[in-house]
């Protein structure tokens, strides 16, 4: 949240002007100022196609978009970004207490994601699932990919592993699996030689909800706050934007 203050009215009174980061017009605009700076969209699936081939766009950005609590608000980015041609990963969730992707209108969401021609993920939550179930994880993944598959008529190629509110790490299922062997070509924050996105690029994300943050080649970069149009003009080859639909507004975050 950024605050700018103005001078004095005629009745000597202090005026203040507010502006809240992070709308829809906001993030609109980062994504057109890469456009405009030369930079190539990539799914996370054509990168892992892409990072094998050895061949990249002089610029690229990898954009991700986790749907954690509204498909609502995932129509409005995919709204975005079929505006500007962009195509984009969507990662969905299957367990949200926050949404039904089988309801009515957020299944509605989710095909239109798919007819506009971006890429569905799975947003895994395997480990916070075998917990409270009981259940064995891969069982939990396998079903999951099976669901999503059938669901939508699409076959994934590539799952994110969803940071909740359990305390426990979705991100621990995979220290000793490889996403191939569930048929995936790729797990969002894998550091094999055939994808290492995150320890490759300049990641920037919105997940701390009102600031931004961002790593280098993994490594956090301490205290900048600086928001993707800005790190787009220091011309990174390669940057992987990470963004929440849940985020963003039009007028202020507790419309």
């Amino acid at each position: 949240m950024m605050f700018e203050s103005g001078g004095a009215d005629s009745g000597g009174a202090l005026q203040m002007t507010k502006k809240f980061d992070f709308t829809f017009a906001d993030i609109e605009q980062h994504l057109a100022v890469a456009l405009q700076h030369g930079y190539h969209f990539l799914t996370c699936e054509e990168y892992a196609h892409a990072k094998v081939n050895g061949v990249f766009p002089e610029r690229t950005l990898v954009t991700r978009v986790d749907i954690d609590y509204s498909c609502v608000k995932a129509q409005r980015l995919v709204n975005i970004l079929n505006r500007l041609g962009i195509k984009a990963t969507f990662f969905v969730r299957l367990h949200a207490p926050e949404y039904n992707p089988f309801a009515f209108e957020n299944y509605i969401v989710l095909k239109n994601i798919r007819d506009s021609g971006h890429e569905i993920g799975y947003h895994s939550e395997v480990i916070d699932q075998a917990a409270i179930w009981n259940e064995d994880a891969e069982v939990c993944l396998i079903r999951d990919i099976e669901i999503l598959n059938s669901m939508l008529q699409i076959e994934i190629k590539g799952v994110a592993s969803h940071g909740g509110m359990t305390g426990l790490n979705n991100l621990d299922f995979w220290k000793d699996k490889n996403p191939c062997d569930f048929g995936l070509v790729y797990e969002a924050y894998d550091k094999s030689t055939k994808f290492n996105l995150f320890d490759e690029s300049f990641y920037i994300s919105d997940s701390e909800w009102t600031r931004w943050k961002c790593y280098n080649r993994g490594n956090l970069v301490d205290g900048d706050r600086r928001s993707p149009s800005e790190h787009i003009l220091d011309g990174h080859e390669l940057i992987y934007l990470l963004i929440h639909p849940d985020t963003y507004f039009d007028r202020h975050f507790y419309e």
